[in-house]
């Protein structure tokens, strides 16, 4: 397997940006999930689980480590009351270093959404990622086959293919090492609509859970800081 793509989610749930090389931190890579949005009033992190509205904005890394933000509009959201007004309730958003509590919410029947109760779970510190496990995540073209890369935001798209076999491997990316700690488990997300003609689709979950046990692409742990490019093999050591 070789690196396809690469991509980095400079906000939590929303769009991210394609780079042809980047630098692989013991948070990830360079710049993903830095910032986060959240609620005013619940104090949780707003994720496109709840307010699904997030995939539909933009965000990319400025040379100088902030963020650019871009509404769906094409405007940019210069300040926290941008925000708040596309939104629609009062938000804020936050640095990975501001020292805020990574509490968000998932829904726990993705079929029936409207009438489902919702499970508040916490991430870990450091980069607003999910899970403690998951700092790099990897896909492979063969894996996701026709559905689009990007209802699963991983940071590497792989051509080739067996990607699960490497949980409990360590791999290397170009200058980069990483411990491969799990199978990566999938939620609502994967559903929901995208910008360029992603449409709401509920067998997208349906599928992943009756045919992989409800899990998608891989997710690891950065050993060896270093640079990955697109181009470089994956390769087991």
């Amino acid at each position: 397997m070789k690196v396809s793509e690469l991509w980095r989610y400079p906000v939590k749930s929303l769009q991210g940006e394609r780079v042809e090389s980047v630098a692989v931190t013991h948070e990830g890579l360079e710049g993903d999930r830095r910032f986060a949005i959240y609620d005013l009033d619940s104090g949780r992190g707003l994720t496109a689980r709840r307010v699904p509205e997030l995939l539909f904005g933009s965000a990319r890394l400025a040379g100088d480590g902030s963020v650019e933000i871009t509404l769906p509009d094409g405007s940019p959201a210069d300040d926290d009351q941008a925000l708040s007004a596309w939104l629609g309730r009062p938000v804020a958003l936050r640095s990975a270093d501001a020292g805020v509590e990574r509490r968000y919410e998932n829904v726990i029947d993705f079929e029936h959404e409207l009438a489902s109760e919702w499970e508040d779970f916490e991430g870990p510190g450091g980069a607003f990622h999910d899970s403690a496990g998951a700092r790099l995540s990897l896909v492979s073209k063969a894996t996701i086959g026709s559905w689009d890369r990007r209802r699963f935001r991983s940071n590497v798209l792989l051509e080739g293919a067996g990607e699960d076999a490497l949980v409990g491997t360590t791999v290397r990316l170009g200058d980069a090492v990483v411990a491969i700690e799990m199978r990566m488990e999938r939620c609502v997300m994967t559903t929901r609509p995208q910008p360029g003609g992603i449409e709401r689709d509920l067998d997208v979950m349906r599928t992943i859970a009756r045919e992989r046990d409800a899990c998608l692409a891989v997710g690891g742990l950065v050993t060896q800081p270093g640079v990955t490019r697109v181009g470089d093999e994956l390769l087991e050591i």
